[in-house]
């Protein structure tokens, strides 16, 4: 193959993490031909590796918004599709904890939510949390029933293998390295081992941390319609040996994110995080020095935390389209009607609820190209 060769296809979707392989089964089963770029040596690598693996409810976002429709929409489909391709997955419940009388007003304001998004989510008292929650001191919670985790790899593969057998293909270590689009179709320059360009009817922009950067220099999209980009690095620390818990507890949420909080894998194993931490680029390491604050934080509601079993696990990096002022920000998926660009959709600020709401906003994008 050569540098210059050009192939063409229905469809490409840029990106193969959890809603890049969402987006391309659903367009596959609509009979496109699909092929999914991904720059890496593997999907799932990048954000869809970095993080909680939380099957989130839908209470924290405002009534009306994309991550509140696509959430509890999401939340429903995807336990269902897990049922049936026999991914792993758990309903574990959450508590929401308030730790003094002060967060009390946060507590009802998140209950209004919540019942504003059609999500159960019930309070409960001391008693409620002394029964429920061994050594967990707080004055009052919220108890969401629909919480849940899930075995993320699992889903990705599930996805996967019914991409492959509508006929759609995964072509990995293959960068998009420049975009060119016009009326007439949308033209993708391919790097990697056999460099090549791409000419496709429609195009997914579903690249991550990368969504924004690419945009930012795709020929024939405005620039005037590209948001802007922060990042915050979230990290999390594992807690070795046995514990008490077997729901989700979160505390009351924080700028940038649902603060420390404890989750737990498909085996039983305790982690807690992510912090909130901006920085100028992505960068996944992970101090260990951050473990005295993360036991300072759960210390404050689990008192018997033993900081001698924290240890340092992964970072996650979220695509924030605001700074740490900017208070919440929607999913951006943005078609012609946004850009003038028929067969584009660009998918922007895809962070959490983004594995929750995977199915839901594949089949937005799909709506949108039909």
């Amino acid at each position: 193959m050569t540098q210059t060769e050009r192939l063409t296809t229905d469809t490409v979707v840029i990106g193969a993490g959890v809603v890049g392989l969402a987006t391309a089964r659903a367009l596959a089963a609509e009979g496109q031909e699909v092929i999914v770029l991904e720059a890496g040596p593997r999907f799932g690598e990048g954000l869809s590796s970095r993080n909680s693996e939380v099957i989130h409810a839908g209470i924290y976002y405002p009534t009306g918004s994309l991550k509140a429709r696509l959430c509890v929409e999401g939340r429903i489909r995807l336990y269902e599709y897990c049922s049936q391709r026999q991914v792993s997955v758990r309903k574990t419940g959450k508590w929401i904890i308030a730790t003094d009388a002060g967060q009390a007003g946060t507590l009802s304001t998140l209950a209004d939510q919540a019942l504003a998004n059609g999500v159960p989510l019930s309070p409960r008292d001391r008693s409620d949390i002394a029964a429920a929650l061994p050594g967990v001191v707080a004055e009052a919670a919220l108890y969401s029933p629909e919480t849940g985790i899930v075995d993320s790899h699992g889903l990705m593969t599930a996805l996967l293998a019914d991409l492959e057998a509508a006929g759609g293909q995964l072509v990995c270590q293959a960068p998009v390295t420049g975009a060119r689009s016009d009326g007439q179709g949308h033209i993708l320059a391919v790097g990697g081992a056999s460099p090549c360009e791409i000419a496709a009817t429609r195009v997914v922009n579903s690249a991550g941390l990368d969504a924004v950067p690419l945009a930012r220099h795709w020929q024939g999209y405005d620039p005037q319609h590209c948001p802007g980009l922060w990042y915050a690095r979230g990290v999390y620390f594992s807690y070795s040996g046995r514990h008490p818990f077997t729901s989700l507890i979160y505390p009351v949420p924080e700028p940038g994110g649902l603060g420390v909080h404890l989750t737990l894998d498909l085996a039983g194993q305790a982690r807690f995080g992510p912090d909130v931490e901006w920085i100028d680029a992505p960068d996944f390491t992970v101090d260990p020095a951050r473990g005295k604050a993360f036991a300072e934080a759960v210390s404050r509601w689990w008192p018997a935390l033993d900081p001698a079993r924290l240890q340092p696990a992964y970072a996650g990096v979220r695509p924030k389209l605001t700074g740490p002022e900017g208070g919440f920000f929607d999913f951006v998926i943005q078609d012609e009607h946004t850009h003038g660009l028929p067969g584009l959709v660009q998918l922007f600020g895809i962070e959490s609820p983004g594995l929750t709401a995977c199915l839901a906003i594949a089949d937005e994008v799909a709506r949108r190209l039909r």
